[in-house]
């Protein structure tokens, strides 16, 4: 038998997982699109955890570049999906979506460690308290993508129109 997963039911108590859906894929494109602005338009010195010794600083800006067209990508996927009802749009960006909030879960943890060992420990709390919020509305959005995504399953798993047959 299969896992059962509670899902949401409605996106912030009063719209529904498609609005949610659709918001969810639309911030992932502006967030994605601003970055890309701000990667090229500023001098901002990116480091990594593991390959800042060997490769170089513009190689990393040209592989956050192509990750973030990816996510504009996979976020137009999941706005389609939404828009059509398939649900099989969905899943690279659930896929990605919970690799990106673990991800930036270790990279606030990480960040706020390294401001503590810096001494900069106003710096740090205030990186863990926001990035740690930023977190938590991430989860919730990939949350609301994945129960539209296990309602529209539902859904076409026993039929969209089907009800049960009436009797006396």
């Amino acid at each position: 038998m299969g896992c059962k997963v509670d899902r949401l039911t409605s996106c912030c108590g009063c719209g529904s997982l498609k609005a949610g859906t659709i918001i969810a894929g639309m911030l992932g494109i502006l967030l994605s699109i601003a970055t890309i602005v701000i990667i090229l338009t500023t001098k901002i010195d990116f480091k990594t955890v593991i390959f800042d010794d060997w490769i170089s600083k513009s190689a990393i800006k040209i592989i956050l570049i192509v990750n973030l067209c990816m996510t504009i990508i996979l976020s137009a996927l999941l706005i389609v999906g939404a828009i059509i009802r398939n649900q099989y749009l969905f899943l690279p960006w659930i896929i990605l979506g919970i690799m990106l909030c673990i991800g930036l879960l270790v990279d606030v943890i990480y960040t706020a460690v390294v401001f503590f060992i810096d001494d900069h420990t106003t710096a740090g709390i205030l990186w863990l308290v926001i990035g740690l919020i930023c977190v938590v509305i991430y989860f919730y959005l990939w949350y609301v993508v994945l129960s539209h995504f296990l309602q529209l399953k539902e859904q076409n798993d026993r039929g969209r129109y089907s009800r049960t047959p009436y009797r006396r």
